[in-house]
Formats: structure tokens, C-alpha cells, sequence
């Protein structure tokens, strides 16, 4: 990680703090002097500031946060995870036993880092993680929607809505298999050559290459599903439909 972006020093003004935030778009700074950590600045400190009188040109070191969380690099996982519990914490500066600032470690990194099945190292680039999301869209479509929570190169996981008597196109995949569980609603479920029905708690599991297709036999709720997919790859494109009630091929 490049953590000179996220540092400034104690003789450094206000205006160049908003400078710093701008170019990061991380939301803080760092306050470091001869490379150890002495304070934190969010945008909301600068805020403060400024609404209290301060001026672009006054330095800094009458608004920095010298009361801070952080972590040390030999820090227990527990103590990471516990340190994150907390909705106002969203990054934590990482310091060495001399408290030099090492790195930088946020909360979407963390749970990236997690969910992914890596190692956790304080020492490790973290910043290879920051084009992952943990927040997808909601994808609209003529059965109801979908939306997916969390996607890797190994895994999709999504949760599916099925409006009343509705049902997703018959169709299979050839690059991956799904795993999914009924949470809410009752349902019919296509798998092969079989029907089976459904409700809250079934789990049903398609394997690559395997015709499928679900429907919300209620008239009145919606079918909620819960749906893990593994494979090599997650595109639309890799949805053969063989039969669709609403035209798409």
C-alpha cells in the first residue's frame, strides 16, 4: 500500500489537509512526525474546525486527534475484529513496537480480506482489495430481482426474490453450480427430470450442467432465496434458458 497518500505532518495547514482528503478520497489523514503516528484527521474534523473560526492557513496542530484507535503489527486477530466492532471505526492505522506507521488497514479490506479465505497479514498490501465491493445493486427482472452481496473469483452470492406465481426461466450453466436455501416462502422446484416442493429450510443443490427452474406457487408472497453460486466464472451470459415465460432467450 501506498500510505503516503493518507499522511501529513504536524506542520501542515488546514487547507492542505482538505488537499490530502480530496487526493485520497478516503475521508482522513494521518498526522506523522519523523514517521511515527501522532494524531488522525477526518473531513469532519476539518468541518469542526472551520466552523469554529479556524482559518485555511492555521496549522494543524490545534485540530488534530491525538486520542485514536490503532493497531500494532503484532496484534491478535481478536483484537482486529473487536477493534472493528465498533460502527465509527472504519480504518486503523497499523504501527511497528517503535510506533512508526507501517500501514493501514480498512473496514471493507478487512472483510474482504476474510471472505475471500486469505491470510491475514497486518504487513500485507491491503490496497489490492480496494476495488472489491461488499454493496452490490439490485437487479431488476420480470420475475422479480436479485442482489448480489458478495462476489470473488471463486464466488457469487446473491439473494433472490420471486414475486408471487412467478418463476425463473428453465435454463443451466456450464461454469458453475449453485447452492441455494429457501428462506422465506413456498415454492416448486424443477431439477432434472423431478419436481420437489419447497418451503422455508429446503436446500437444494445444481450441479454444472443441470436444467433448473423455481417458482413461487403462492399467490400472495414473495419466495426469498438464498443462493451461493462456485465456480470459474459469474457473467449473465452464462444462463442457457431453455424455456422463459417472458421471451428471452
Amino acid at each position: 500500500m501506498i500510505i503516503e497518500k493518507y499522511i501529513v505532518t504536524l506542520n501542515s495547514t488546514i487547507l492542505e489537509v482538505i488537499q490530502q482528503i480530496e487526493e485520497n478520497k478516503a475521508g482522513f489523514v494521518l498526522v506523522v512526525e519523523e514517521k511515527k503516528l501522532k494524531g488522525t484527521l477526518t473531513d469532519g474534523d476539518v468541518r469542526r474546525a472551520l466552523i469554529n473560526l479556524h482559518k485555511l492557513s492555521d496549522n494543524i496542530d490545534k485540530i488534530i486527534q491525538p486520542n485514536f484507535e490503532f493497531l500494532k503489527v503484532t496484534d491478535s486477530f481478536d483484537t482486529i475484529v473487536a477493534k472493528f466492532k465498533t460502527n465509527k471505526i472504519q480504518y486503523l492505522p497499523i504501527v511497528d513496537e517503535a510506533n512508526k506507521l507501517i500501514n493501514i488497514l480498512t473496514k471493507e479490506q478487512l472483510h474482504v480480506v476474510l471472505l475471500e479465505g486469505k491470510k491475514l497479514d497486518l504487513k500485507m498490501d491491503f490496497s489490492q482489495f480496494d476495488g472489491h465491493t461488499l454493496s452490490h445493486e439490485i437487479y431488476n427482472r420480470p420475475w422479480g430481482y436479485y442482489k448480489t452481496v458478495f462476489l470473488s473469483e471463486y464466488v457469487q452470492a446473491k439473494v433472490i426474490h420471486v414475486e408471487p406465481l412467478q418463476q425463473l426461466s428453465l435454463q443451466y450453466h456450464r461454469k458453475r453450480e449453485e447452492h441455494w436455501v429457501v428462506v422465506k416462502g413456498q415454492g416448486e422446484m424443477t431439477i432434472g427430470e423431478s419436481k420437489r416442493s419447497l418451503s422455508a429450510g429446503s436446500y437444494i443443490f445444481i450441479p454444472k450442467g443441470c436444467l433448473h427452474r423455481i417458482k413461487n406457487t403462492s399467490g400472495l408472497d414473495s419466495l426469498v432465496i438464498s443462493e451461493v453460486q462456485l465456480g470459474d466464472y459469474f457473467g449473465e451470459d452464462d444462463i442457457i434458458r431453455i424455456e422463459d415465460d417472458y421471451g428471452r432467450e
